[in-house]
């Protein structure tokens, strides 16, 4: 059966636009979802990390495998929107008394009382995109973030350069002012609220001394990682993601994150569209050993996920699935094995790939395990998935 998908990128943009379904409502001065979830920082600790899904423009990439799409806006946000976004979740993580309206998915379910020191400020597109995020509000922004250990921001390697480098240096400067509401919110409430389409789920402040009572942190500064989709490293494959970048383009960028003392964060798709399934461990592992070839001190994995309309067409015809579970346990295995630096499987919506009720929740805990302590586990043994593979 020969591919429906076009060759041509224009081509490719006109498809993939053509099988969307409509945006969800979204309002510029709120984000469309925040939560807090658990991770192993590069120090070893286990932190918290609070995690704000901003609401702005649409990114002007159509990759193929993007759902990102659905709650974002047809313009950029107004100045002083991402701000009030900011302000708005971290004071609702802050409130003891915030109900969840919506939970799904692991990091929901794994919450603790672990200080809240990171802090993520997702998307749904590139953080130095000056159509998605106006370089107006960037002092604005890192005067809410500045006080957490970390801040994570995502970006296309297109984009990366100088707004990367000022939003880097407004992280550094030092702290002596009274805190804010939302940087007195030293105990964040383990209350996620996530609405609409979780985004590649994956801070504490400084104590205050008292609410408006003046500190002084010294040289205290964030440390700005960003992440950067390589998606996968089959060449053929990521041209065909409609990306509309080279893994040399992505090396630039990783060596110039590198070189500007910016950590970086690599997500790569298990089992992207056109590759089978030994093919894409194959493929997850190779994408990996680039990653950290390319300076990554994190890999996220992220198994490839129907819904957004192309990759359902895709799937009709037999050019797309999404892997299996175990093609995920096999890459989180070899990712950690390697040693070279912190790998995580997104566990969001995780019981969509596995295929067996009897030993899913043992599957999904150990590679919880795995995730915040970074040591292979011993394979769950199921006795229901042999009897089906006789």
């Amino acid at each position: 059966m020969m591919s429906v998908y076009p060759e041509q990128p224009r081509e490719r943009d006109r498809w993939i636009l053509s099988r969307r379904s409509q945006r969800n409502p979204v309002d510029p001065r709120r984000p469309h979802a925040f939560l807090v979830e658990e991770e192993r920082a590069e120090s070893g600790e286990i932190v918290s990390v609070a995690t704000i899904f901003l609401t702005n423009r649409e990114c002007p990439w159509r990759c193929l495998m993007c759902d990102l799409w659905k709650n974002t806006l047809m313009e950029t946000a107004p100045t002083g929107a991402i701000p009030a976004q900011i302000d708005f979740a971290l004071a609702q993580l802050a409130d003891a008394d915030a109900s969840p309206q919506h939970v799904s998915g692991e990091s929901s379910r794994v919450l603790t009382n672990a200080a809240t020191r990171q802090i993520k400020l997702y998307n749904s597109g590139s953080f130095f995109d000056p159509r998605a995020i106006p370089p107006a509000d960037y002092v604005a922004i890192a005067e809410r973030v500045r006080v957490f250990v970390r801040v994570i921001v995502e970006c296309h390697p297109a984009l990366i350069g100088d707004s990367a480098l000022e939003f880097r240096d407004l992280l550094k400067r030092t702290v002596s002012t009274k805190p804010s509401a939302a940087e007195c919110s030293a105990d964040f409430s383990p209350r996620p609220n996530i609405g609409g389409s979780a985004k590649r789920a994956e801070a504490r402040a400084p104590s205050c001394h008292g609410a408006g009572s003046p500190r002084d942190v010294g040289g205290y500064a964030a440390k700005l990682e960003v992440a950067m989709g390589l998606e996968t490293a089959h060449p053929q494959v990521l041209e065909k993601l409609n990306k509309r970048m080279t893994l040399d383009q992505f090396r630039r960028a990783a060596e110039f994150l590198r070189a500007n003392d910016i950590a970086l964060r690599v997500f790569v798709l298990v089992k992207p569209p056109f590759l089978e399934e030994a093919e894409a461990l194959h493929w997850a592992k190779r994408s990996m050993d680039f990653a950290f070839d390319s300076g990554a001190t994190v890999v996220s994995l992220i198994p490839t996920r129907p819904g957004n309309g192309a990759l359902d067409a895709l799937a009709e015809r037999g050019e797309f699935s999404p892997p299996k579970l175990a093609t995920l346990e096999a890459a989180l295995d070899y990712g950690i094995d390697l040693k070279r630096a912190r790998v995580f499987a997104d566990l969001w919506d995780l019981e969509s790939f596995s295929d067996c009720k009897e030993c899913f929740e043992r599957r999904r805990a150990r590679l919880h395990e795995m995730n915040l302590r970074q040591i292979t586990q011993p394979q769950v043994a199921c006795e229901c998935c042999r009897e089906r593979t006789r």
